[in-house]
């Protein structure tokens, strides 16, 4: 494994987890400079089209996910490691049913109801630029419904 801080080829294995049921998680130790990073290992599966809303398709991509939901939560008390779990989380429901192709629709939902338990604000930002709220109706309307679920 090559460290990507000075590119030295020698690096050590500290501690390896799985993360879930498809990837170890691997934190390494550069020999060289003896900075420490993390790398993911994860098994290669059939690869799953996503359909878009304009049932255009493409490949599956977690990492556009993940994106998403490092937007939603910027400034927020939501951690690297709670991102990667709901990203693997996801990964993972979409390849136990073995899915070969699937709407954005209902990554999205997946996503909103994850993101409603981790962290309420981050969850109106991405349901915001998912349901594309169409003016401020739409945003108080979705924050009484927050309201009302807290309150059952």
């Amino acid at each position: 494994m090559q460290c990507p801080y000075c590119n030295h080829k020698e690096c050590k294995v500290i501690d390896s987890r799985h993360t879930d049921s498809k990837s170890i998680r691997r934190r390494r130790e550069c020999e060289a400079c003896k900075k420490r990073f993390t790398t993911y290992e994860k098994i290669e599966t059939t690869p799953i089209m996503v359909i878009k809303k304009d049932n255009t398709r493409e490949y599956f991509d977690g990492d556009k996910i993940k994106y998403g939901i490092l937007k939603s939560c910027e400034k927020r008390p939501v951690s690297i490691e709670q991102i990667e779990e709901i990203v693997a989380f996801i990964e993972n429901e979409i390849n136990k049913h073995y899915i070969s192709e699937i709407e954005t629709e209902k990554i999205g939902e997946m996503v909103m109801d994850k993101l409603k338990d981790v962290d309420e604000v981050a969850y109106v930002r991405f349901a915001s630029v998912y349901r594309q709220f169409k003016d401020i109706n739409t945003f108080v309307t979705e924050l009484k419904n927050i309201l009302m679920e807290r309150e059952d």
